[in-house]
């Protein structure tokens, strides 16, 4: 796979993206005779990207496709915003429209899909990193490392992050004031948490859920593990990346980098693992939490505005859209997940990704610097919809309007926790996040499941790392 150009064939082996694989296993038999490229008018010699169709709206859009064509008015721009429900649906599509030769040059891939995308997919970024540091200088130097190494892979740069969201905790001020209880300290402990959820239960009604969070990769049962020191994967850094390090990062700050993030061996039925599952647990029987199976989100918003939440995990994407329902910024507040054995955070981040068939990478590169500027993503980012990865955005003025009073929180959450990192996603991330919320599901559904469904996860995660994507 070192060629630019990937061959069907070894499309048909991206299978962990079931819907993608469908597509592809149902057009191969006319690949040889005809693609989508060979359509009149379809290839109008754009450079294409490709977005999550809810990433942006469409005056976000429209800003930075006007903008980028000031800067650069011999370059023809497309940007498609791909409808999906998710990230790998949204992969799925993607890798369908590779194999009916619709390609696009640069991809909005999130950490969810940074490993498939560079193993796979990717072009390193490494020798345009190299040949324009001076101006990318300024950059770097506005970006938490820990960001860019997310975007890393076995040594090379793969995508300049633009923004990222951590799981830190929303909190409802109606609820904490019906329940006589301040806002939390900034080092408060899962006990503090238990304690609060409890005062919270019985101030309110029997609608009422203290705890909401989600049964996914992010911002589900992953922030535990991670405060418990511990993760769904083993985890190590691969060796390299001193050239991005020592060139770009004062030695404080790169001390302790390497090439990007590993996630091998399943430790599924490690006891760190089980004890998150098992504090998990205890919160669903008394009734503290909701279960995995009602965990969707979909309402989340309107339940946290009106009270009837008082606790959910959530990063700055949650401002804007909190924002969006009514809720006033005195109406709630932010604050640090809890600390248990670690006060480590997860994190995603996302950026442009350069396809290898694209025959424009030249000017998909100086796409993907002009989507990381300073400029560029003030427009973008208005509304609070994201954490933009810039430090220098994050101020007062910017979550005035929108709140929380606590906004530093969002870059805090990098810069008082090194250890912070992204959710695990090796490039099997399809079939782990599928195992992951199949069993859990399974191991929070009565007070004796946790320790069986986690053997049997360790046996299907075995066997989804095994397999090559």
């Amino acid at each position: 796979m070192t060629d630019s150009h990937l061959s069907r064939r070894t499309l048909l082996r991206y299978g962990a993206y079931g819907a993608g694989a469908a597509a592809l296993a149902g057009t191969a038999a006319s690949w040889e005779r005809l693609t989508g490229a060979d359509i009149p008018g379809r290839d109008d010699g754009s450079l294409v990207v490709a977005t999550l169709g809810s990433a942006f709206d469409q005056a976000a859009v429209r800003s930075l496709s006007e903008g980028f064509r000031k800067l650069h008015p011999g370059i023809r721009l497309r940007i498609n915003a791909v409808q999906a429900v998710d990230w790998s649906d949204f992969f799925a599509k993607i890798l369908t429209q590779i194999a009916a030769g619709t390609a696009p040059d640069l991809v909005y891939v999130a950490t969810e899909g940074v490993q498939l995308f560079a193993q796979r997919l990717g072009v390193p970024l490494d020798r345009w990193v190299k040949r324009d540091g001076a101006e990318l200088r300024e950059y770097f130097a506005d970006v938490h490392p820990s960001l860019v190494e997310s975007m890393m892979y076995e040594g090379s740069l793969y995508q300049l992050p633009v923004e990222f969201n951590a799981a830190d905790m929303y909190l409802n001020k109606q609820v904490l004031k019906r329940a006589g209880a301040d806002f939390p300290a900034a080092d408060w402990t899962r006990d503090d948490f238990t304690a609060l959820l409890r005062d919270m239960k019985r101030s309110s009604g029997s609608h009422f859920t203290p705890y909401f969070w989600t049964n996914r990769l992010w911002g589900g049962v992953v922030p535990w593990l991670f405060a418990n020191g511990t993760n769904l994967l083993a985890e190590s850094k691969a060796p390299g990346g001193s050239w991005l390090w020592d060139t770009f990062y004062p030695a404080a700050q790169r001390r302790g980098r390497g090439g990007g993030f590993r996630w091998t061996t399943p430790q599924a039925t490690d006891i760190r693992v089980a004890e998150a599952y098992d504090y998990l647990a205890s919160l669903i029987q008394e009734d503290l939490c909701t279960r995995p199976e009602g965990g969707n989100g979909s309402n989340l918003v309107g339940v946290f505005s009106t009270g009837r939440v008082g606790v959910t995990p959530a990063g700055g994407f949650w401002a804007g859209g909190l924002h969006l329902a009514g809720m006033r910024p005195s109406g709630y507040d932010v604050q640090y997940f809890p600390r248990w054995r670690t006060q480590r955070h997860q994190f995603g981040a996302a950026g442009y990704a350069l396809l290898r068939t694209s025959k424009k990478q030249d000017e998909a590169w100086e796409f993907i610097k002009y989507s990381a500027r300073r400029d560029t993503l003030t427009q973008l980012f208005k509304g609070n919809q994201t954490t933009p990865a810039r430090r220098s955005m994050l101020t007062g003025t910017r979550y005035q309007e929108t709140g929380p009073a606590h906004w530093q929180v969002f870059y805090d959450t990098l810069d008082k926790f090194p250890d912070t990192g992204p959710i695990p996603a090796p490039p099997q991330v399809a079939e782990v996040e599928q195992v992951l919320l199949k069993h859990t599901g399974t191991a929070l559904a009565s007070p004796r499941a946790v320790r069986p469904a986690l053997r049997r996860m360790q046996g299907d995660l075995e066997k989804a790392m095994e397999r090559d994507v």
